[in-house]
């Protein structure tokens, strides 16, 4: 029994480190995916890092995201070299390595209009906000808050939970 408590602590805990290590970002914040939305400024006050994920959320039929190949066909809006294509309307997009990424709408003109987005992806385990900026999940100037912060908190509090119900049935 002891093993199996071991090994459940165990699998919890790379949990948790894996859990606190990435995030999962709305991209544009509370606004979303969408023309209203300042992308350049959004994109300015987060650090992406390898392992989390940009979640476009978006009106389907409305917008779609296109990842541009590269820096050429973002600057000019080149929709027709397009990496990939999506159009869910909830959209996720993980970031598998450094090195900077390029997304536009695939919506004929909202691209030139601004909907668009250069992320530059880090290596290593940096914060998915800078530095002086919290990381509670509170809600700061209309932006929308980072998973990061809360799941280590639910991996501890199902770590423990899962413990507790170990110990309960071996004393069944």
């Amino acid at each position: 029994m002891e093993s199996v408590m071991g090994a459940a602590l165990a699998m919890m805990v790379m949990m948790l480190v894996e859990g606190a290590m990435a995030a999962q970002l709305m991209v544009g914040g509370s606004q979303g995916w969408d023309e209203s939305t300042d992308f350049n400024s959004w994109a300015s006050s987060e650090t992406f890092k390898v392992g989390d994920q940009l979640v476009f959320k978006y009106a389907q039929g409305l917008h779609s995201v296109v990842e541009l190949a590269d820096e050429s066909a973002y600057k000019s809006c080149d929709t027709g070299t397009a990496v990939n294509s999506m159009s869910s309307g909830n959209d996720v997009v993980k970031l598998t390595k450094p090195g900077t990424r390029y997304f536009g709408c695939g919506t004929p003109g909202h691209c030139g209009q601004g909907m668009k987005l250069k992320v530059n992806v880090a290596a290593g385990s940096a914060p998915s906000t800078p530095a002086s900026q919290s990381s509670s999940p509170t809600t700061t100037s209309g932006a929308a808050p980072s998973f990061r912060a809360w799941s280590p908190l639910f991996l501890l509090v199902a770590a423990v939970i899962t413990l507790f119900v170990l110990d309960y049935s071996s004393m069944c």
